[in-house]
């Protein structure tokens, strides 16, 4: 398979690739202090499993550590979701309904199992849209050097039919054209069309940290599952971070746009039985702690300390 490393490029090739291949690369789209920030921040959310009161990250297979709310940690990420490189892109390649969705970040751990097959994103849903495939890019960025465990993608592949599974015999045969390979050090980026055959390369030697923000048009129907999972929830920001932002950018953000809010919608756990041992054992060392502090006054007291 080529291999094809972040070269540079202009804006009006970044568009060209992204109509002709489905993605284009973008090389040291990040760079300095602000990917330092960046860096520290997602590092830090990886640090502890989000529990009770704990933020972090959450644990949703064997293999990756996500990061629900990227935007929330450090400027940096949404300095770069709107980037203006970035939306006069997608303005032209979406239309100019198109919102940030999504904005996730992962950890993925060494291992040599193809555990992220080849596949399109499912997203919209197929029985109400019938007439098209609907455009939905990926910023994909690297926040730590990649050399193993690479994105991946069949040029030319997106547009050609709804997005779905595909195995890997697939590539090659049903599928062809050359797999463009993405690897590069920290701050190399990516926009990619997910209708596009894509995954994440094997094996994965060491410690992938990718963010993967996710633009289309919001009020696009959504496929059930992701209706009732609430996916594309509206997104969750820090105000902190919101300083000077222009009509389009809060536009962009989903300001005011309740399409997909779900009012007091709470997401089941995906352990049940775990949840429920957990509570028990958090609600046991609380009372533990609360006995522990009325012995000790009574202790005191006795003592007369």
């Amino acid at each position: 398979m080529p291999t094809q490393h972040a070269e540079a490029v202009d804006a009006g090739a970044i568009l060209q690739a992204l109509e002709q291949d489905g993605i284009a690369i973008l090389p040291n789209f990040l760079s300095g202090e602000r990917l330092g920030r960046m860096q520290a921040a997602f590092q830090l959310a990886l640090d502890r499993l989000k529990v009770n009161t704990t933020p972090g990250f959450e644990k949703t297979d064997t293999h990756r550590d996500m990061i629900e709310d990227v935007l929330a940690l450090e400027q940096g990420f949404v300095d770069a979701a709107l980037h203006p490189l970035v939306q006069n892109t997608l303005r032209s390649y979406i239309g100019p309904e198109f919102q940030l969705v999504e904005a996730k970040g992962w950890l993925s751990h060494p291992t040599r199992r193809d555990f992220h097959g080849w596949h399109g994103d499912e997203w919209y849903d197929k029985t109400k849209v019938t007439d098209r495939i609907p455009r939905e890019v990926k910023l994909a960025i690297y926040l730590t050097d990649v050399d193993s465990g690479q994105f991946e993608y069949v040029r030319g592949s997106h547009q050609q039919e709804a997005p779905r599974q595909y195995a890997n015999t697939e590539v090659g045969t049903k599928v062809t054209g050359d797999v463009i390979r993405v690897l590069g050090p920290a701050g190399t980026a990516c926009l990619f069309d997910t209708s596009g055959v894509h995954r994440q390369g094997v094996p994965i030697l060491k410690r992938r940290h990718a963010v993967f923000l996710n633009y289309h048009e919001s009020r696009l129907p959504l496929q059930p599952s992701d209706v009732k999972g609430n996916r594309y929830h509206p997104l969750i920001l820090n105000a902190a971070f919101l300083g000077g932002l222009t009509q389009e950018d809060s536009r962009i953000l989903g300001f005011g746009d309740t399409t997909n809010y779900r009012p007091g919608y709470i997401r089941p756990p995906m352990f049940p039985g775990l949840d429920a041992v957990y509570r028990r054992q958090l609600l046991l060392a609380l009372q533990a702690r609360e006995l522990s502090v009325r012995i000790r006054l009574r202790l005191k007291r006795m003592l007369k300390v």
